[in-house]
């Protein structure tokens, strides 16, 4: 498996982007794509951010959130995290991320001294957690008390008997341990705004990435956070931001298009995604 990027990158994802399909299904199916590829390409953090007035926007921004983060949730995890839920009637459409953090082992024999886990704290005391990671019995976690239906990552230190664990900052695991999903943005802006170090917007209008892949390339390398931004099914980041008031490319440090000499009238977010995390990880080599 991959090691996690050596720069922190984010992808920023429209609300809109499932409201030009009507059925429930297609929906999920859809922030299904978008999740499968932020993992393929290890993205860190997927934020959808409300890019049109209205309720309707608002709610789809909701939905995209949930969908993404039940997505990234292990499997093994989710009962616990996820009560039922209309949003989710669906989910199981959804591709299976196969990342490091899911694991398909689940027996307390198969685990490895060293590997880490996701799990959910099920019961605490003054003596200690025990936390469920996956396999027939929780993990032990002494001496520490911690809350119930906490998720933590934790790294296995014994298995000789009942699993024993510690809790570790995800940010200790060198492999990609897939993406976060904060609360929406209430516009692109706000995203846009954010404490990035360098901001690569897409878009139709954009300069052709082979103009500026050399200048790309060195903004990228010296870069710590990285924020790739799309536009929604119906409308380009140029057209978001001016409805929004804002100048792109004051933001952005490279507005750039990545699908030059398209044969389709527009590219679907989904498509765009695919296609521009493909051409940067190639060009990057990361």
């Amino acid at each position: 498996m991959a090691v996690r990027r050596p720069r922190r990158l984010a992808l920023a994802i429209p609300a809109s982007l499932v409201l030009d399909v009507p059925h429930l299904r297609e929906k999920t199916l859809k922030v299904g794509l978008v999740g499968r590829a932020a993992a393929i390409f290890r993205a860190d953090e997927v934020r959808v951010y409300v890019d049109r007035v209205g309720e309707d926007v608002r709610r789809a921004a909701r939905f995209v959130t949930l969908i993404l983060r039940y997505m990234e949730t292990p499997q093994y995890l989710r009962k616990r995290l996820f009560r039922l839920m209309p949003e989710l009637r669906y989910a199981g459409v959804l591709p299976p991320l196969r990342t490091p953090h899911h694991p398909l082992r689940d027996k307390v024999s198969q685990l490895r001294v060293g590997e880490f886990r996701e799990g959910v704290v099920v019961s605490a005391s003054s003596r200690g957690s025990h936390v469920d990671i996956g396999v027939e019995r929780p993990a032990i976690i002494r001496g520490r008390r911690l809350p119930l239906g906490a998720r933590i990552t934790v790294r296995v230190v014994d298995v000789d008997d009942a699993p024993v664990a510690e809790v570790v900052d995800r940010s200790a695991v060198r492999e990609y341990w897939g993406y976060e999903v904060p609360e929406p943005s209430p516009s692109l802006k706000a995203v846009l705004k954010s404490d990035f170090d360098l901001v690569v917007a897409t878009s139709r209008r954009g300069e052709p990435l082979a103009s500026v892949v050399d200048q790309l390339v060195d903004a990228w390398k010296g870069s710590r956070r990285v924020l790739v931004a799309f536009g929604s099914p119906t409308e380009g980041l140029y057209e978001i931001a001016a409805r929004e008031g804002v100048d792109l490319e004051e933001y952005a440090q490279f507005v750039v298009n990545t699908i030059p000499r398209q044969g389709v009238e527009t590219v679907r977010t989904e498509e765009a995604v695919y296609a521009t995390l493909a051409v940067l990880n190639f060009l990057l080599g990361e």
